[in-house]
């Protein structure tokens, strides 16, 4: 299903915690990357003694849904998933094979799908789509401490 093709690294000094993932392309692929981001930031919690709430778990975990989702949905090949946090913040990128930048879509209740890049945006500090050689990288940061929401979303396209 999926390999790491990173190393941990841990806190101190700045020294971010990250890791990164390759994904399969089974629509299992979806629930393990769940699994992987939360046995990411219980490392972070037990091995680097940082706080991480039951808000930010589940947070992480519909953030990482809704982008390996869109990345299987609309594009072809693998999927990478790369984690990160640093001055506590937690980073969610996913990178895949299709160069299209999405957008989101304006809100619509009576849409029926289509809403995984609006709830990205409606949870996140920061959201960015970069173009790469190859495909896209969609990157959603998130703050790791339940605080109130003092940044700015923003979607920022090449």
């Amino acid at each position: 299903m999926g390999a790491q093709t990173g190393d941990e690294h841990g806190v101190g000094h700045g020294t971010p915690i990250q890791a990164s993932y390759a994904l399969g392309d089974d629509d299992g692929s979806i629930a393990y990357a769940r699994h992987l981001a939360v046995a990411f930031l219980e490392q972070a919690r037990t091995a680097h003694g940082l706080t991480v709430s039951a808000r930010v778990l589940d947070l992480t975990q519909l953030v990482v849904s809704e982008l390996v989702t869109n990345a299987r949905k609309y594009a072809p090949g693998p999927t990478l998933m790369h984690l990160r946090i640093a001055d506590d913040i937690v980073d969610v990128a996913v990178w895949d094979s299709d160069p299209t930048v999405p957008s989101a879509r304006t809100a619509d209740p009576g849409r029926i799908g289509q809403h995984g890049l609006e709830i990205v945006k409606a949870v996140a500090w920061h959201l960015e789509v970069e173009r790469e050689a190859v495909g896209k990288r969609v990157t959603a940061r998130l703050p790791l401490a339940d605080t109130p929401r003092s940044g700015v979303t923003a979607l920022r396209l090449p």
